[in-house]
């Protein structure tokens, strides 16, 4: 079983019955359920938890850490953004979705301000594999679409994704890399685009399916972990 943690600011949800009638029980739990249970052991977590959820405990315990964050970046505190970065070092596979692109984490784990255009305006999304070959696209059609979604646009301040699995074009013209792959020390980040509060996207089965594939792809590889520093020679070296 691959341990699972969702974590939610869980704010919107709270203070927006716009967003509450569409995920009444928080986005985390939508999530949780949409994932499901084959494979999975799935737990959530949220901002207003002791150590916003992210224990010692509950993060050695995670093989893959889903991030989804908005009006509450600024509330997480910098050690469990360390914590999580730790982590992701050590091995454990990162998810960041949608506006986590301005998460403390990602930004971290990026070095760079993860800026970009965006626009609410109720358009169509279509999102487009353009790595059909990669397991994060297990499944998928050549291309499916979103009735309604906020817009993000480029250009995407972000370091050149290792893998480039999909592309969204928007009905007002703008196009995103919108599933974006890294590799952080020994552990896996995925960063995927669609997920705006007040539309239903969490519920679409081909985004769900991206997500589930997501996370098989970034489940801990368990490789041994590198030896660094001063180090002994494998071999005799011969004087000379």
């Amino acid at each position: 079983m691959i341990k699972v943690t969702v974590w939610n600011e869980f704010l919107h949800e709270k203070q927006h019955e716009e967003v509450r009638k569409v995920y009444p029980d928080g986005i985390h739990n939508a999530l949780a359920n949409g994932i499901g249970t084959d494979g999975f052991e799935v737990r959530t977590a949220t901002l207003d938890q002791p150590e916003h959820g992210l224990t010692e405990e509950v993060l050695a315990n995670t093989d893959v850490l889903i991030w989804w964050g908005h009006m509450g970046h600024d509330q997480v505190q910098d050690a469990i953004v360390d914590r999580v970065q730790a982590r992701v070092l050590g091995g454990m596979g990162l998810i960041v979705l949608h506006s986590g692109h301005f998460s403390k984490i990602f930004k971290k784990l990026m070095g760079t301000g993860c800026d970009l255009k965006w626009r609410e305006a109720n358009e169509k999304e279509r999102m487009w594999v353009v790595n059909p070959a990669h397991p994060i696209a297990a499944g998928l059609p050549e291309h499916f679409e979103l009735e309604r979604e906020e817009m993000y646009g480029e250009h995407f301040d972000i370091p050149a994704p290792d893998e480039l699995i999909l592309i969204s074009w928007f009905e007002g013209g703008e196009v995103f890399r919108s599933g974006c792959t890294f590799f952080r020390g020994q552990g896996k980040v995925f960063y995927f685009r669609p997920g705006h509060e007040t539309y239903p996207t969490y519920y679409d089965k081909n985004v769900l399916q991206v997500i589930r594939n997501g996370i098989k792809w970034a489940t801990p590889s368990g490789a041994a972990a590198p030896v660094r520093g001063n180090h002994q020679p494998l071999e005799e070296i011969k004087a000379k």
